[in-house]
């Protein structure tokens, strides 16, 4: 009796994704998240990157995507939480060597542009692409991408004022100075390379001093003096 004829072995799509096991469905999300990133650096803009173009470079079907991501936006958020934490990291890392409240702020607004200047793409994902629209309309400020970056700069700005570096004042709102100095530094050597700048480092330091000057304590009066313009107490 002749053996049984063994089944034509059907070939796999080399290009697929191995179906994940029961918990790794986390690995996956990282893996998508880090796809679609790549994607939106290469392309610059968002609107050129499609659910269908993420789950290609991942290996897995759009279905696999929405298993993770309800819709596009979503994803989109995702991934700009996700280098919103890079960047965190590296101000937090450079500014936990500080000797003093304004070391510390110095320290923050040299990480920011370097950070910046090292990851362009990244940059751009986070600072430099339109995402106001539909996506975040309805999504308090506390829980948007990079709102825990900016709560740690107010942070670190109440600190020098509590340590009287600088002088009483909202800080929220010089917080949210210091951020359009540095962004607007980071910016133009992302755009206009060609141009001759000063080195970064004094460039930087030279603009954030001016920033800082402006806001400092003013000194107290010497003791024993009176204050300029007015008279000795009686």
């Amino acid at each position: 009796m002749a053996p049984a004829a063994r089944p034509p072995t059907i070939p796999t799509d080399p290009g697929r994704r191995v179906r994940s096991r029961r918990g790794e469905g986390e690995s996956l999300r990282e893996e998508v998240l880090a796809a679609a990133e790549r994607l939106l650096v290469a392309a610059g803009n968002e609107d050129a990157v499609s659910i269908r173009a993420v789950a290609a470079a991942v290996g897995v079907s759009p279905a696999a995507i929405y298993l993770h991501f309800p819709d596009k936006d979503a994803l989109m958020s995702a991934v700009c939480g996700r280098v919103f934490r890079m960047f965190d990291a590296a101000l937090e890392e450079a500014a936990a060597g500080a000797t003093d409240p304004i070391d510390d702020l110095f320290r923050r607004a040299r990480a920011y542009v370097r950070f910046g200047l090292a990851n362009p793409g990244q940059y751009q994902i986070i600072f430099l692409t339109k995402k106001e629209g539909g996506r975040l309309a309805d999504v308090p400020w506390e829980e948007r991408p990079g709102a825990e970056a900016y709560a740690h700069l107010v942070a670190a700005v109440q600190r020098a004022m509590d340590a009287g570096a600088l002088r009483p004042d909202d800080a929220d709102l010089v917080a949210t100075g210091l951020w359009m100095c540095v962004h607007g530094v980071t910016s133009l050597l992302l755009t206009l390379p060609s141009f001759p700048w000063p080195s970064v480092e004094a460039l930087v330091c030279h603009v954030v001093q001016a920033q800082l000057r402006g806001l400092a304590a003013p000194p107290a009066p010497a003791r024993g003096r009176p204050p300029r313009g007015g008279s000795p107490r009686a």
